[in-house]
């Protein structure tokens, strides 16, 4: 099976899902969007009103903070996956609850088993938690694990992980921002490690 093909098939599914109740109040669902394979994943917490609104992820004001810092370390947008743990919007933009998040978990196993990323950026507190829970490591709270590099054995092979605070936190707290740059700086750093001994 193909690449599109696959990825044909899992972004139909998630566009039809009826496995928890976000699927009566949605919108439209986001599956995600990006090259695949694709060197780095990122993934966030749920659509917001605009993702909702245009099916596409982090197309608000998260996403151009999110674009930023890309540009900030010579990453063009196009060159990243781009997913949530739970692809519909909850209703009032609330927390996922661990049922909606299960209900997705299939979804975003199939898009990381598809994508092959060498690094997942997780951003904020329920992706970081989703990913390394999910394979063994119990991850203090953000203020204290972001920024840092954790290794994972996911999907045949090894991952690198680096959680940072999820770009609309710099929107109510500016400060975050530099924390967000600097952690942005530490994700070009394991790019560079990982592409030192060649491509693909």
């Amino acid at each position: 099976m193909t690449h599109s093909h696959e990825r044909g098939n899992i972004d139909d599914a998630v566009r039809t899902c009826t496995r928890c109740p976000l699927a009566e109040t949605r919108t439209t669902a986001v599956p995600g969007e990006g090259p695949i394979p694709a060197r780095i994943l990122f993934i966030g917490e749920a659509p917001g009103r605009n993702e909702d609104a245009q099916g596409r992820p982090f197309v608000g004001r998260a996403g151009k903070i999110l674009d930023d810092l890309l540009a900030g370390i010579g990453v063009a947008r196009g060159e990243v996956f781009i997913t949530n743990i739970v692809k519909c919007r909850p209703p009032g933009n609330r927390d996922p609850t661990p049922a909606e998040i299960e209900a997705c978990r299939p979804y975003l196993e199939r898009q990381i088993a598809l994508i092959r990323p060498e690094v997942i950026v997780t951003l904020g507190r329920f992706a970081m938690h989703w990913v390394l829970e999910s394979h063994g490591v119990k991850p203090g709270p953000i203020s204290e694990m972001h920024g840092k590099v954790v290794t994972i054995q996911w999907s045949g092979g090894e991952r690198t992980v680096v959680p940072v605070y999820h770009p609309a936190a710099t929107i109510y707290r500016p400060a975050f921002r530099e924390v967000l740059a600097a952690d942005f700086g530490t994700i070009r750093e394991v790019i560079g490690d990982c592409c030192a001994g060649g491509g693909d």
